[in-house]
């Protein structure tokens, strides 16, 4: 045992005494020390019991995924304001056992650690009825949220809040007394409250006498805990932030050509300079904070305060996952985490590049003055300083002589790297790195992230993880060479969504010509897909439904800008918010707006069957749709003209490309060359507005894929998929095809509404007429036929071709007649 090192005053000399328990009853040291601790250990708690309730909801899956994620990852990720600590703490005792009566534990800690820190100022304080005060009101307290939650199904305590034993001993309870229960609850308090009190008599009342009635002063023993719920609604989103296309780190454009640099430190130790006497710095890659992330300002759903229902009377926020609410998120140790060695790049293999590219430049009489690389994933950034006098075009035209000396494929020079006064030259390593996608769905820029629709797209060279919003892109155009990486990336794209967004927020629409490569998404139908009403399966393939679902999408998208008319909104957002707040009434035709992501592999295929059939709703959704949440998502093998042709390019800003076969596909996508030098595997370049970046992509194996479909395929789901609007081939130019023999028995009705407000909209006969949105469509289309309102003209309203109901009425006689013959 380790020996004391203070000493006692005695008459007899010093003796050192052994550390024992004895000595912590007598030491008021230890006792000082052991009450700051406990101090310490409930306002700890505090904060983490507060932030439990706020995101908890979100910590729970990492909590339980803990052992497969390892405690550094899961420490990263976690949302609670103390750590994983807290997170771990308040899973168990808020969430498995006492619920919101955990908060009084804190009160008896808190008092005794001021008792043993202050031993002379609470002499009269007593820990012991502290403990068993603390002890009554969480039993107490816990027996009667239980019991009211057995009576209440519906009631607002939700199961995280209320605790396990609560709700077993409600259970029990309820078994054993029934409505007994309150009684003995009442009784028991009564007489907690006599003995905690001190309580020896009760006051009196006489009609003739009126006696003072006596009673000893009270300890201050009973505490009294002011609890403010704060209710989060939100699941496990693993929900939201902005990818800002000017925001990319340090990028700066020219000749098309983007490169991405850090400040980095240099490390001590360098490769020897050998023969070629050039300074030679080698810059590790850092992990930082990508400034390419950007904190979403807006208030999410989750944030809003409690809304003014259309009565005038706060009501709770419409919550659009109770739905689904026993909807489980997928966990991340469905995925694989490719756990390697971390091959980085030797000292000799970047001395001999330097040496080839240093005896390359010499060759041609080009003199180097400074040489530094930064290792990344997959290719390691030379940047080079050339003397004074030399020219960049004559560097830059030395990309294929630079690449036979190294023996390598995939050089890429960036001539000159933007505000350093240097020439980059990326140059693919011999031992690449796997960037597993479970370890970017686990960091903290997607956990915690603000974002719409993120999606992840990988490492950049100096190992920052790249994380996108796709409602800011607002489109996605993706090209690549068979087995280039194009339908993992894809998979990737998908993966993110779903581990982000409740099914109630996010639906996809999936075509896939080839049928195999977004097979396993089926499983998803009940949960993520949408389709028309008419299709069997979820996955379309056939080219004929692929343009009805894009005249669909159309569809939809005009009756979601009717829909953002009438409540006064730009976009989804702020309709969706307006919707949550219980602003809008769905009466009158309203509803929340999820997400719409169509995603089409294979775009080349489609487009060679049907042409314009295909790219003139393609082109409407690409310019209109971003506000009203339908976002595109398009793949191609060979980005040609014929395929990516001017309408539909100009609408797609931001585009990535795998490697390609020839430098003309490089510039039809990319509007520069360089993809046709990347090596495979993932390796692509990233172009936002002109300015391009090298990335590498997660890999995301079909395994993978079919476990986490599996997964959610496996829970309760949606009745259906949802149903888009249906598309009628026939009445999309001729609407002589309509049957006015046979037109829908409110016709008259919705004629003279249409007349009255002159307004020849679709979500005006909804509304008015509380009828669904496919019937309503199909009287617009009769009233155009009989001439009472003009053609459709896109998000505008119909022109209103009667002005008076004089003229109305000539026109639904003439009808009858007609009906009558």
């Amino acid at each position: 045992m380790a020996k004391n090192n203070y000493k006692v005053q005695r008459d007899t000399p010093v003796e050192k005494r052994r550390l024992s328990f004895k000595i912590f009853t007598l030491d008021q040291r230890i006792k000082i020390v052991i009450g700051f601790f406990l101090q310490g250990a409930a306002v700890f708690l505090a904060f983490a019991f507060l932030s439990y309730f706020v995101h908890g909801d979100r910590d729970q899956h990492i909590i339980e995924s803990v052992e497969s994620l390892g405690i550094k990852k899961s420490g990263v990720a976690i949302r609670n304001w103390v750590g994983f600590v807290g997170a771990f703490v308040s899973y168990y005792f808020v969430y498995l056992w006492w619920g919101v009566t955990a908060f009084l534990f804190l009160p008896c800690l808190f008092l005794m650690g001021i008792k043993m820190v202050t031993k002379k100022i609470w002499s009269e304080f007593s820990s012991l009825k502290v403990i068993i005060a603390s002890i009554f009101l969480i039993l107490w307290c816990n027996i009667l949220l239980g019991y009211l939650h057995t009576l209440y199904a519906n009631n607002q305590l939700r199961t995280n809040q209320l605790g396990g034993v609560a709700y077993e001993l409600g259970t029990l309870f309820k078994g054993l007394l029934g409505y007994g229960t309150f009684l003995l609850l009442f009784v028991s308090l009564v007489a907690f409250s006599v003995v905690c009190f001190n309580i020896t008599s009760l006051p009196t009342i006489s009609f003739f006498t009126r006696k003072k009635t006596e009673r000893k002063e009270a300890k201050p023993s009973c505490l009294d805990v002011d609890y403010k719920e704060d209710n989060d609604g939100e699941a496990l989103d693993l929900d939201n932030a902005i990818f800002d296309n000017p925001a990319l780190p340090n990028k700066k454009k020219t000749n098309n050509i983007t490169t991405v640099t850090d400040p980095i430190t240099a490390v001590e130790e360098s490769p020897p300079k050998d023969k070629y006497d050039v300074d030679f710095e080698v810059v590790p890659s850092v992990k930082k904070t990508d400034p390419a992330v950007v904190t979403n300002k807006a208030t999410t759903i989750s944030d809003t305060p409690p809304p003014i229902c259309l009565n005038g009377i706060r009501s709770e926020n419409y919550d659009p996952t109770l739905d689904l609410s026993s909807y489980k998120y997928p966990t991340l140790d469905l995925l694989e985490p490719y756990e390697q060695e971390k091959q980085s790049v030797t000292q000799e293999e970047l001395g001999l590049n330097k040496n080839n590219i240093v005896q390359t430049l010499n060759n041609f009489k080009i003199n180097i003055a400074k040489i530094k690389a930064t290792i990344g994933p997959t290719v390691t950034l030379y940047e080079i300083v050339p003397e004074a006098g030399v020219k960049i075009s004559k560097i830059k035209n030395l990309e294929d002589d630079i690449a036979l000396n190294l023996a390598a494929l995939g050089i890429r020079i960036i001539a000159p790297i933007p505000g350093k006064g240097t020439i980059g030259i990326e140059v693919p390593n011999k031992n690449r790195e796997i960037v597993p996608l479970r370890e970017m769905l686990a960091s903290e820029k997607f956990l915690k992230g603000k974002m719409d629709l993120p999606v992840v797209l990988g490492k950049s060279i100096s190992n920052e993880m790249l994380i996108a919003d796709l409602a800011r892109m607002p489109h996605l155009l993706i090209a690549g060479a068979t087995g280039q990486g194009k339908s993992v990336g894809l998979n990737v794209l998908l993966t993110s969504l779903i581990y982000k967004k409740h099914p109630s927020q996010l639906k996809l629409v999936l075509v896939d010509p080839k049928k195999v490569e977004l097979s396993l998404y089926n499983r998803l139908e009940n949960h993520f897909l949408a389709k028309l009403p008419i299709s069997d399966e979820a996955i379309i393939t056939e080219t004929k439904k692929v343009v009805h679902t894009l005249n669909s999408l159309c569809i939809e998208m005009d009756h979601r800008y009717e829909l953002l008319k009438e409540a006064g909104t730009r976009n989804i957002k702020e309709y969706n918010e307006k919707f949550v707040k219980r602003v809008l009434n769905p009466q009158e035709g309203h509803r929340f707006l999820p997400y719409i992501v169509l995603v089409i592999d294979e775009f080349a295929d489609m487009m060679m069957t049907a042409g314009k059939e295909i790219e003139v709703p393609i082109a409407r959704l690409a310019q209109l749709a971003r506000a009203i949440g339908i976002h595109l998502v398009l793949a191609t093998q060979r980005p040609s003209v014929n395929v990516i042709t001017g309408i539909i390019k100009a609408n797609f800003p931001v585009r990535i490309s795998y490697k390609v076969s020839s430098r003309i596909d490089s510039r039809t996508i990319l509007d520069a060359s360089g993809a046709e030098q990347l090596v495979g595997n993932g390796d692509m370049l990233l172009s936002i507005n002109s300015d391009i970046m090298r990335l590498q992509a997660p890999f995301l194996d079909t395994e993978e894929v079919e476990r986490v479909c599996s997964y959610i395929g496996s829970q309760k789901g949606y009745q259906s998929a949802y149903m888009l609007p249906t598309y009628d081939e026939e009445d999309k130019d001729d609407t002589a095809s309509v049957d006015l023999q046979d037109v829908d028995p409110l016709f008259e009705e919705a004629a003279r509404l249409i007349v009255l407000h002159q307004q020849g909209s679709t979500s005006l006969i909804q509304r008015k007429l509380k009828l669904g949105y496919n019937r309503s469509g199909r009287l617009i289309d009769q009233l155009e036929a009989a001439g009472i309102v003009g053609p459709f003209e896109g998000s505008k309203a119909r022109e209103v071709l009667v002005t008076d109901e004089v003229a109305l009425n000539e026109i639904l006689n003439g009808l009858m007649r007609k009906n009558k013959t």
